[in-house]
Order: C-alpha cells, then sequence, then structure tokens
C-alpha cells in the first residue's frame, strides 16, 4: 500500500513525537491513502508554520505483515464508535485500549463546526452522524507505535507542483 505524510518537511524516517494538541486518533505519524488530502495537509502546515515549502512524503507500507502483528483498530464509516473515539481523543479523555495503528475517517477542519456543535451540545449524537455522513472524508492511518513504524519504508516525495 502506498500512503502518503503532509508536511514542511520531508520526513524519511518517521518517529512518534508527543503532540500539544489534540488529534482524531491521538499522538502519533499520521499518514493517507489520498495524494489530494496530503498535498493539502502539506500547504496547511505551510500555511501555519510560514516556513520551507510544502512536501508530502510518500511510503511503501507492508500493511499484512503489520496488521499481522500490531494491534489495530479500523473505522469504516463516521459511525457511532467512530464519532465516540474522535471525540475523546479531541477532549483528551480518551482511556481505552492502546492501538498501534488506527484506520479511519479523517474529523478535519471542514467539519470542525459540526464537531463543535455536538460538543457543546447543539447537536445529537445521531444529527451528527447523519451530516458527517453527507460529507466527503477522507481516510488516515494513524501509526502510534515503533513497531507499526518499522512497516513504513520511505520512497521519495512528491512533486507537488504537478
Amino acid at each position: 500500500m502506498i500512503l502518503y505524510h503532509g508536511s514542511n518537511v520531508v520526513v524519511e524516517k518517521p518517529v512518534l513525537i508527543p503532540q500539544n494538541r489534540a488529534l482524531d486518533f491521538g499522538s502519533g505519524f499520521y499518514t493517507t491513502e489520498n495524494k489530494v488530502q496530503a498535498v493539502s495537509f502539506a500547504e496547511k502546515v505551510y500555511r501555519r508554520r510560514k516556513d520551507r515549502e510544502p512536501i508530502v512524503s510518500v511510503y511503501e507500507f507492508d500493511e499484512n505483515a503489520a496488521f499481522s502483528v500490531c494491534s489495530a483498530l479500523r473505522f469504516d464509516l463516521p459511525d457511532e464508535a467512530w464519532l465516540d473515539f474522535v471525540s475523546a481523543h479531541r477532549n483528551r479523555t480518551y482511556q481505552g485500549e492502546a492501538f498501534e495503528l488506527i484506520f479511519g475517517p479523517v474529523a478535519d477542519d471542514d467539519i470542525f463546526l459540526t464537531f463543535h456543535l455536538y460538543a457543546s451540545g447543539e447537536l445529537t449524537k445521531e444529527d451528527t452522524i447523519n451530516r458527517l455522513k453527507v460529507k466527503k472524508l477522507y481516510n488516515q492511518l494513524v501509526f502510534l507505535s515503533n513497531r507499526a513504524l518499522s512497516y513504513l519504508q520511505f520512497v521519495g516525495t512528491l512533486d507537488i507542483k504537478e
């Protein structure tokens, strides 16, 4: 499987770095199968940091080997379990099982308002899920352990000017 990571630097050797902000699936190394999403994130990181230039690192991932030995969680849709999981991570209240790999939809800036309305109690869980299902949500694969990262091989960068 080919995966992409958008940033403002080339990431040849991914490492787990504690984050100072709440992310969908916790602190880990975030990748996607979607080039457009990776480019968009690289541009967002560049604008936020105002340093260097947007860059997308490309990896080969040995998914069969990794999923046979690493603990994994998969969300195929933005359903109730996904909403609870992401909300707990974004609120920094998650106390469940730790996983090495998590795959699922991205709760990106485009759906921030929906999440905010849910967190403030203005939307029910059902209303929130219904709103999310009509959005085009990209997927992400997050690496949460060094063992999981060992199955990721850097192969180069993407020319995002194409």
